[in-house]
């Protein structure tokens, strides 16, 4: 089903695990260095580089754009690495993660508690997945390089619900 992020959040007791979903709307990449810093400036009291409450958080380092690009490749990492920031981040309000690969206990426990999903995307074509990509811009943490925060807004991304919000868990079948 085509859904935009907007839709989705409001809607989000109606998706499955295992629905596959086209994705539309403005997420941000982070990875593990980006993760530390915004728990960090939680716990410190200090700002964090976008809103959290109601974001899409996809665990991407895209490489840079070829010219006449958007943006380079942009696949998904491997979700388990941000596990240990999850429920924080979740706890602050956002709604959609973005990766690959199974995820915790606490964390599947965290996405369902505060009524968020966890996607994954197909790993291996981050090329392709490059083509949803119509805009991107450098949100914060430029000294991290390819682990900086950028703002994407994409197009009919395709992802599968892995875990959703009333906690059923597609790696748990």
């Amino acid at each position: 089903m085509k859904i935009t992020k907007d839709e989705l959040i409001k809607n989000i007791n109606n998706v499955q695990a295992g629905d596959k979903i086209y994705l539309s709307g403005v997420i941000y990449t982070a990875r593990d260095a980006a993760h530390k810093r915004i728990v960090a400036a939680l716990n410190s009291g200090g700002e964090t580089p976008f809103e959290l409450n109601g974001a899409a958080i996809y665990y991407c380092g895209p490489s840079p754009a070829r010219p006449g690009s958007v943006i380079g490749a942009c696949g998904p990492t491997t979700s388990a690495r941000m596990d240990a920031f999850t429920p924080r981040i979740l706890a602050e309000g956002v709604k959609i993660l973005i990766g690959k690969g199974a995820r915790s206990k606490e964390v599947a426990e965290a996405i369902k508690k505060n009524k968020a999903v966890y996607l994954i995307a197909t790993g291996g074509v981050a090329a392709l997945l490059s083509k949803t990509v119509k805009k991107a811009n450098l949100a914060a943490f430029k000294d991290l390089g390819p682990e900086a925060v950028y703002k994407l807004e994409v197009e009919n991304m395709p992802l599968t619900v892995a875990v959703d919000a009333n906690g059923k868990n597609i790696f748990n079948r």
